[in-house]
């Protein structure tokens, strides 16, 4: 049994904490920015920018570390680092400089860059590959449990209790997934002391995503996707507030519909991973995601924009699921930093790129033309999916030293 496994456990209770902090946070700023910009676009996109402008440029440099440092003094020194920048944001912003939000965001997303490469180390070295699917399956779910709860206690704790309380929470979260990671077990995922430079280090993490022509083809949807999802991300509550006519902190049950899709996808993907070589289930999906944008564009009706989002959500956690296994069992234990760090930055800046088009197209087109080039840029990222092979068993480490070798 998977939750047999101790590091498995702890693991999973130190993601959950932190994404129950995240979707805290998210809700809470959104809230607040939307009250002080009287619904201002551009500064909503801002927030999203801020986000993920870091993960662009900091995760290759977390990528190589996260390579080098111990995974277990990594993960605690992460949360305790994020526990405390949320503490400095508090202090600025009693002295009424609420802009500082904006540095709350980057702060976080930046020390999430050494953290994240370091927990899917220690997640690769203590499951066995036969458990990857399950564990992931797993994984994806709690995450959407709390796309579900998240939004719901982020929008409860604002109303009630305004930013600041908000805002108390966050260090209490990062406080407690930093004791739960100091019961890993010493080394957790650490390798071997490298005797490399870290130009060298990623020249070999290039040459590795080059000599993977799967890894390729992902980039390649992913790209396209995450610039699609660029476009929308920031106007999904002038979807609930404009076109459905609804107060905005009725969004929550929208993303609370996603989340609800993302679950039970997630729990048939853990329980029946035979769908996970299925061929035609990336692009079927990605397709089927474009479709949902236009029908979000174009509903004006509250249960079928909610019932697209559930059922978007089913089909992309199987997705996710399968995406996820397929990447950890292509990537040896030693590269898994390194190469995250490549592709990381390569997905996200699509998302940063389409995030920072979305204010302007949107002021200048209008919400619908948004949500349509979100559309087709996800129908077109179907043809680099239909050529990835989920199926195709994963090289051993000799195998892969070779492809590099010949990269």
């Amino acid at each position: 049994m998977l939750f047999r496994n101790r590091t498995f456990r702890i693991v999973f209770a130190s993601d959950l904490l932190q994404q129950l902090a995240i979707w805290i946070r998210n809700m809470a700023l959104l809230y607040f920015v939307l009250e002080r910009t009287n619904g201002d676009k551009f500064a909503v996109s801002l927030l999203s920018i801020v986000e993920y402008a870091p993960i662009f440029v900091f995760s290759i440099v977390g990528g190589l570390f996260a390579d080098r440092w111990n995974p277990k003094r990594t993960m605690i020194a992460g949360d305790l680092l994020s526990a405390a920048s949320i503490l400095g944001i508090m202090v600025l912003i009693a002295a009424d400089a609420w802009q500082s939000l904006y540095a709350a965001v980057f702060l976080s997303a930046v020390l999430s860059q050494f953290s994240q490469p370091s927990s899917a180390k220690v997640f690769k070295a203590h499951i066995p590959e036969d458990q990857v699917p399950t564990a992931i399956g797993l994984s994806q779910s709690m995450g959407s449990l709390f796309l579900i709860l998240g939004p719901v206690a982020g929008t409860a704790i604002y109303q009630w209790a305004g930013l600041n309380a908000s805002l108390l929470a966050l260090p209490i979260l990062f406080l407690i997934s930093a004791a739960v990671l100091s019961f890993l077990p010493k080394g957790a995922g650490a390798g071997q002391p490298s005797t490399s430079t870290l130009r060298e280090d990623m020249r070999e993490g290039i040459r590795f995503v080059r000599s993977e022509s799967g890894l390729k083809k992902l980039l390649a949807a992913f790209a396209l996707i995450g610039l699609g999802a660029g476009l929308v991300q920031p106007l999904e509550i002038f979807i609930v507030t404009e076109r459905l006519g609804l107060s905005p902190d009725n969004v929550q049950w929208f993303a609370a519909a996603d989340g609800l899709g993302l679950l039970i996808g997630a729990l048939v993907a853990a329980s029946f991973t035979a769908l996970l070589n299925f061929r035609y289930l990336f692009p079927a999906a990605v397709v089927f995601l474009g479709v949902t944008y236009v029908v979000e564009a174009l509903s004006v009706w509250p249960v079928l924009t909610g019932g697209f989002r559930f059922a978007n959500g089913i089909l992309l956690a199987i997705l996710n699921t399968a995406v996820g296994t397929y990447v950890i069992a292509k990537i040896p234990s030693e590269m898994v930093g390194r190469v995250s760090g490549i592709v990381t930055p390569l997905s996200m800046g699509a998302l940063l790129i389409g995030t920072s088009l979305s204010g302007p197209l949107s002021h200048n087109a209008g919400i619908l033309p948004a949500y349509f080039a979100a559309a087709a840029l996800c129908v077109l990222s179907a043809l680099p999916a239909l050529r990835v092979r989920f199926a195709r068993q994963p090289s051993d480490t000799k195998e892969v030293k070779e492809a590099i070798s010949h990269g």
